[in-house]
């Protein structure tokens, strides 16, 4: 891909909600989308880019975390990271992508013979559960994914394998007088034909909010100990229990956690696992020189060693089109 005039130097000095307004940025953003995805989507780069930049300006307006404490280089590989997935930052219930501050080693010091890390905070892009059913549809993992389905105490559930194959016996069994929730499932048609489940528990949901007390924890100095903190309200919203489209949202996320890696840019994660990929090129950003290579990480150009001698409807469930520019919105 050509490169465009722009400078990390020029990137720092611009305002976060200028990035993504720069001439030279509104061009690479329509360059890397029309070869990626016009092709099969129909949709313009012209016209991604005019939606995409404002839901990203958005998003920056909402998250003060994010436009205040990520560095501008991040902001700029996050926002070019949307026309490499493919997917939309539009709001909603059912978001594909959304925005996130995180912290970054990028760097190591010594310090009275101890080693130590650097952080920066960046922009990542984040990609939902929803976003990543349409990432797996693309990549020609899967065909069709059910609409995750919650089982009472009262209904039949059964869950196993046989031959080698999952199964999934349920039977939704009225009224649900208790309203206790005993599994979450999610039927997922792949590529070939062939049939997986997803399947939530008690113990898989009691596990992640006992994560989330400690991801809330803080330390106590005085007793030199970790304390938990509260986890997400959420795992307790429903009267004591986890809350139902929480739940769903979780089966989604975690679906898919032993496939396949998905194409994704450098400044981009799933929720369901850190992703390192490496197809992504430095260059994809377009912000090098001639003979320089930049870590998109930090931004920082990398000297390299010099040799100087001579040498739609979803009541009946979630179906993906790739070919289609899916308005699907995330946790």
């Amino acid at each position: 891909m050509s490169k465009i005039a722009l400078t990390i130097e020029q990137i720092n000095a611009m305002e976060p909600t200028a990035i993504v307004r720069n001439d030279n940025v509104r061009d690479k953003f329509i360059q890397i989308y029309e070869a990626m995805w016009t092709p099969s989507t129909g949709t313009s780069g012209e016209a991604a880019y005019e939606r995409e930049s404002r839901n990203f300006n958005r998003l920056l307006s909402e998250k003060e975390d994010v436009r205040k404490t990520c560095t501008k280089f991040s902001l700029f590989t996050a926002f070019l990271d949307v026309a490499i997935s493919g997917l939309t930052l539009d709001p909603g219930t059912k978001a594909q992508a959304y925005l996130l501050a995180r912290s970054v080693a990028v760097d190591s010091y010594y310090d009275n013979g101890q080693k130590k890390n650097k952080y920066e905070t960046h922009c990542m892009l984040t990609v939902s559960g929803y976003g990543e059913l349409v990432l797996r549809a693309r990549c020609g993992q899967i065909r069709h994914a059910d609409n995750p389905v919650i089982v009472y105490e009262e209904d039949s559930f059964e869950y196993g394998e046989r031959d080698g194959q999952k199964f999934v016996n349920y039977t939704c069994r009225l009224p649900h007088t208790t309203g206790r929730i005993v599994a979450c499932f999610m039927k997922i048609t792949r590529a070939d034909g062939s049939i997986d489940y997803a399947v939530m528990l008690p113990e898989d949901w009691t596990r992640l909010s006992n994560y989330s007390a400690r991801q809330n924890g803080k330390y106590n100095y005085q007793t030199k100990t970790w304390e938990n903190g509260k986890p997400n309200a959420l795992y307790v919203a429903q009267g004591g229990q986890i809350d139902p489209g929480f739940l769903v949202a979780k089966c989604i996320k975690h679906a898919f956690k032993t496939y396949p890696k998905a194409r994704v840019g450098r400044a981009t994660q799933l929720e369901s696992q850190q992703v390192d990929e490496t197809e992504i090129t430095d260059d994809i950003y377009g912000v090098t020189g001639d003979g320089e290579k930049v870590d998109t990480t930090t931004g920082e150009i990398i000297q390299e060693k010099q040799d100087f001698a001579p040498q739609t409807d979803t009541s009946a469930g979630v179906t993906v089109d790739p070919a289609a520019n899916d308005d699907d919105d995330t946790f």
